[in-house]
């Protein structure tokens, strides 16, 4: 070979001055570095230019590409892997078949390493070259006899490899993964038919499985308890199949560790995604296979069956507690309304016996005023007509009954001293019940019963009007924060209240309600007296004041003398008149007090639901006729109304 001695020697080797051929070889790769000397292959191919081996086609390409990278550091990236270490495929990819070479065909992955072991010595010794010697005489030309020794040396190479395969654990795992497998999964199937087609996939797929051996499908007599375990078995399977893709990079083939890493990297993707896509192959044979399972049908049906049933029973207990719970309430209803139609009647039985009752004590109470007329009119033992409201009030209905029998065909001085006895009974037995309430409450000997009694009255004191006024305005004058306030407010009352009974009455008198019943009474007390006008009617005793012999009135009208008037002599003789039961045609509407107390008690002896209520009052009001009761109550209703709400 010719040394182009007009190239610039990068090296001054004497070997490549005279040419001669060196082997040179590295695992570096090819770098751009403009500022330094080249090494290993760039080297090599360097040499290879300057002694005239390979012409430099590109050499004006990369001139003008050579200043602008200058400047320029140049860092291998991983995209220049991707092309380098591949697996060739098509025909060159195709692997032998390890098992057949050793003539373990019929065994495959269920060989065992004994096996291999005898089953390759026996292949080694009948395939080695030294025994094939005579297969090479039978070949009559050189080449043939060639051909012939290449073949049977490549024929023991193979088996020699094959040995090393199965021996090794690791790529005997990888080569029983890539060795021919029906990987097509039943989808559907006759019910009688579902141990036939699923019962082989399940033993064909068994072999990947880690645990050995898997359990097997069964056939329709088989337990349930080992159904699940089956299914539980494979729903959480676990394979050791491995996945050698077609385009998976051969690690022997990295040049450099950063090369053998990105490999690495490549194929743990690669194997993920192929395991991936295994495991929902599997669970896909086994979610068909549960789906159409016979047993798992009917346990399931079995199942519902047994749900539906309790269902129903319980639909059955829960009707029948409502209709239960229905009767019970009806009884319930029927018991309640049997009850109050027993109160009901009892109710109306006793407010007719009630009714009945008051009836006769209000008989035998007008029957009483009726005879105490005559008495009263004359004076006698100075009895009023507050004594004989106080024995209608006192005396039952009996009582009034006998009393009225006994001064009914007397005398007036009789009648008034039955009267004035009465009297004293009634005082007799108030007393007495007094004081037993009295010993009752302060638990004392009967001996001390006076001085208990006296003090029990002390401090059980009424307060009167006047003193609740006093308390009141007291309490306004001395406010809160006032210097001995409680002190100060009893000697303003004046009364001698000690300062635990007004402690007392501002939480109990101050704050009690204004009792309505009485209201109307005490608005008539605090009223002024009507201006008196004299009838022409009027005779001289009515003038002057002289008494006069009175008629009872009928239903017991109140003919109190004494509480007409402040004084006789006060009394207009139109009032006279009206009480009389005369009125003019000009002054009807002139009531006397005495009309106005008949007719008060009237209303209040004549309630709202009583029969022909008005004509009862205006026959107990002496001169007054019915429309005149009416329009007098209508006016002191407003009366009462409007002085109510002034206050």
């Amino acid at each position: 070979m010719v040394v182009h001695a007009s190239y610039r020697l990068i090296s001054y080797s004497q070997e490549i001055i005279d040419g001669q051929p060196i082997y040179v070889s590295s695992n570096c790769l090819p770098v751009k570095a403009l500022k330094y000397e080249p090494a290993g292959h760039s080297f090599h191919a360097v040499a290879l230019k300057l002694l005239g081996w390979e012409e430099d086609a590109n050499e004006d390409v990369d001139d003008e590409k050579v200043p602008n990278d200058r400047e320029q550091a140049y860092f291998p990236s991983y995209d220049s892997y991707s092309s380098k270490g591949k697996k060739k495929s098509g025909a060159g990819g195709n692997q032998q078949d390890h098992y057949a070479l050793l003539g373990l065909s019929h065994l495959r992955y269920l060989a065992t390493e004994d096996q291999i072991r005898k089953f390759y010595r026996e292949t080694a010794l009948k395939y080695h070259p030294d025994k094939q010697a005579a297969l090479l005489l039978a070949e009559e030309t050189e080449a043939a006899k060639q051909a012939k020794k290449d073949e049977i040396e490549s024929h023991f190479k193979a088996v020699q490899e094959a040995y090393e395969v199965l021996m090794d654990p690791v790529k005997r795992r990888i080569y029983d993964s890539t060795d021919e497998f029906d990987d097509e999964l039943p989808t559907d199937c006759a019910p009688q038919d579902f141990f036939k087609v699923f019962g082989p996939a399940f033993m064909r797929n068994g072999r990947w499985s880690v645990t050995q051996p898997p359990p097997s499908l069964g056939d329709e007599n088989t337990l349930l308890k080992e159904v699940d375990n089956f299914y539980n078995f494979w729903y959480t399977f676990k394979s050791w199949r491995e996945f050698p893709h077609a385009d998976e990079f051969d690690l022997e083939q990295a040049e450099s560790r950063d090369h053998k890493r990105w490999m690495e990297r490549q194929n743990a993707k690669l194997t993920e995604k192929a395991r991936k896509e295994e495991y929902a192959r599997i669970r896909s044979l086994v979610d068909n296979a549960y789906k159409r399972d016979p047993r798992i049908q009917k346990r399931k049906e079995t199942e519902k069956a047994e749900k539906q049933k309790k269902k129903q029973a319980k639909y059955l207990a829960k009707k029948l507690q409502e209709e239960e719970a229905a009767r019970a309430a009806e009884e319930e209803r029927r018991r309640k309304e049997e009850e109050e139609k027993r109160a009901a009647e009892a109710a109306l039985q006793q407010k007719k016996l009630k009714e009945k009752e008051k009836k006769l004590l209000r008989k035998e109470r007008t029957r009483l005023r009726t005879l105490s007329a005559s008495v009263l009119s004359q004076h006698l033992f100075d009895l009023s007509e507050e004594d004989v409201e106080s024995l209608c009030m006192s005396l039952d209905t009996e009582q009034l009954r006998n009393l009225c029998n006994k001064i009914e065909n007397k005398e007036g001085s009789e009648q008034a001293k039955a009267i004035r006895n009465a009297l004293g009974h009634i005082d007799e037995s108030e007393g007495k019940k007094q004081d037993e309430k009295n010993l009752q409450q302060n638990g004392f000997a009967e001996s001390n019963r006076s001085i208990n009694v006296k003090s029990f009255e002390k401090k059980e004191k009424p307060w009167g009007k006047e003193e609740i006024e006093l308390l009141r305005k007291g309490m306004q004058k001395y406010p809160k924060g006032t210097s001995r306030r409680w002190e100060v407010i009893s000697e303003y009352i004046g009364t001698g209240r000690s300062v635990e009974e007004i402690l007392k009455a501002t939480k109990t008198v101050l704050l009690q309600k204004p009792d309505n019943n009485k209201a109307f009474d005490s608005f008539l007390e605090k009223r002024k007296p009507a201006p008196s006008i004299v009838s022409p009617l009027s005779t001289r005793e009515e003038i002057e004041g002289v008494p006069t012999p009175q008629v009872p009135q009928v239903s017991g009208a109140k003919m109190d003398i004494h509480e007409e008037s402040p004084t006789a002599s006060n009394q207009s003789p139109g009032d006279v008149a009206a009480a009389n039961g005369v009125s003019s045609s000009s002054d009807q509407d002139v009531w006397s007090a005495v009309q106005e107390r008949a007719l008060v008690q009237a209303l209040k002896t004549f309630p709202k639901d009583a029969n022909q209520r008005w004509e009862r009052v205006a026959t107990a009001v002496p001169g007054k006729t019915v429309n005149q009761c009416k329009k007098k109550f209508a006016l002191l209703k407003e009366s009462f109304r409007s002085k109510k709400s002034t206050a």
